[in-house]
């Protein structure tokens, strides 16, 4: 069976880690057994404050706090999280490029139960159009680690989305995941078809790789965790190799991960695209994380019918 983490789990143990700088602070929203801030209230409770239901307050404060020198990181649900508060987001903390982390969990289709109210389907979309934001998707919980040491190390606004179920892990080790912010990572070597993929869709991606090599398709695979900057060159350069794309993601396909792709190859190398995710519509309420994927044509049984396809497009 495949080893698998709670992507939650791997922030919390890595936000307690960077918190040994006295610079960090973190603010939650009434969530902190959720979010795994707890474990950063632990070690360092001086440093730790629940604001309550009260996310624009959140917003507001992080950005102050900012301005005297700290580093705020705040916490709420990823539906909550750029939805809620986009204005104070929007002025606060983007138009003066204040050094505030948010941080979304229990994103995308993850919080199965609690149904379409509380699930993500436009956060990545809505961080991205914000100018001076960093948006960053990571795929498993060894690069949760590696995106928070890297978002503490880098000045501005950030936007980091994090799953709320347990995800295979699709790195090895911290060693063998080399994370940098705007970088893609190449996990597989192809010279048919590129698969693109952020977020829980990694490992999906990397299963259908292996599915379609039987058939003799090579497909290359692109982990592209920083959906803002995007690896511009990295995309460029996969159409010019492969000539065929296909994007997936646990977004809509509106704006986010395959949108940002959509624009690079548009102005820049034009080649045939699939796009895997949310298809303009809202989740739905589902006992189990894994059935919500599957009505929403997010699997690896997808990835390999777009490859098929888009292949017919070369």
């Amino acid at each position: 069976m495949q080893k698998m983490e709670d992507m939650r789990d791997a922030y919390g143990e890595a936000l307690a880690q960077v918190g040994e700088d006295p610079r960090v602070v973190v603010l939650d929203a009434d969530l902190s057994h959720s979010n795994k801030t707890d474990i950063f209230k632990k070690k360092h409770p001086e440093r730790f404050f629940d604001v309550g239901i009260a996310e624009a307050n959140m917003v507001g404060v992080a950005a102050g706090l900012s301005l005297t020198g700290l580093i705020p990181f705040i916490h709420t649900f990823s539906v909550f999280a750029v939805g809620r508060v986009y204005d104070q987001i929007r002025i606060s903390v983007c138009y003066q490029k204040a050094n505030v982390k948010i941080v979304g969990t229990s994103a995308g289709l993850s919080d199965a139960h609690d149904g379409a109210t509380h699930q993500s389907v436009d956060d990545v979309t809505i961080a991205r159009v914000l100018p001076n934001m960093t948006v960053i998707v990571p795929c498993d919980g060894i690069e949760v680690r590696k995106a928070v040491r890297a978002i503490y190390e880098h000045f501005g606004p950030v936007y980091l989305r994090i799953d709320r179920m347990p995800v295979p892990f699709v790195w090895e080790s911290m060693e063998n995941c080399q994370f940098k912010i705007g970088k893609a990572s190449i996990l597989r070597e192809g010279s048919d078809v590129t698969i693109i993929a952020s977020g829980c869709t990694v490992h999906l991606a990397v299963k259908a790789a292996d599915q379609i090599s039987k058939i003799g398709i090579k497909a290359e695979v692109l982990d592209i965790h920083t959906i803002k900057p995007i690896d511009e060159e990295a995309i460029v350069k996969a159409a010019k190799k492969t000539g065929a794309i296909i994007t997936a993601e646990e977004h809509s396909v509106i704006g986010a991960l395959g949108g940002a792709v959509a624009e690079v190859l548009g102005e820049r190398y034009p080649a045939p695209l699939e796009r895997i995710g949310i298809k303009d519509k809202f989740g739905e309420s589902a006992l189990d994380w894994d059935d919500l994927l599957k009505a929403h044509n997010i699997t690896a049984e997808a990835i390999v019918d777009a490859a098929k396809r888009v292949l017919k497009r070369k």
